[in-house]
């Protein structure tokens, strides 16, 4: 039988990481830790903050709205305490659709 390497999942990250998944500044990513109580990474013993696909799925969806979506972090706020799953909801649909759409894409090129 073959053995199959299992691939080793990454559990925390730090904020050069996250900050370098979204192409800010670590600095922003503080800020936004400061205004939005979501993003709750956990600090190690040095104090360096050790954030999850949670933490990092919390970044992502006020990235969205703030950067992509042009909210204020005021409205960005509202949208969160109002119903942060139906935003969630929506961006993984805006996000699926723009697979299909580069796979489409791609798909013509070749034809």
């Amino acid at each position: 039988m073959a053995y199959k390497e299992k691939e080793i999942e990454k559990l925390y990250f730090s904020i050069g990481e996250v900050a370098e998944m979204f192409n800010v500044a670590p600095s922003l990513i503080r800020f936004w830790e400061s205004e939005f109580d979501i993003i709750k990474p956990k600090k190690n013993r040095k104090g360096n903050r050790q954030f999850t696909k949670e933490d990092i799925d919390n970044v992502k969806t006020i990235f969205h709205l703030v950067k992509e979506k042009g909210f204020t972090l005021q409205g960005a706020k509202e949208m969160l305490r109002n119903d942060s799953q139906a935003v969630r909801d929506k961006m993984e649909m805006i996000n699926s659709l723009r697979k299909v759409r580069g796979f489409l894409v791609e798909l013509r090129e070749k034809l």
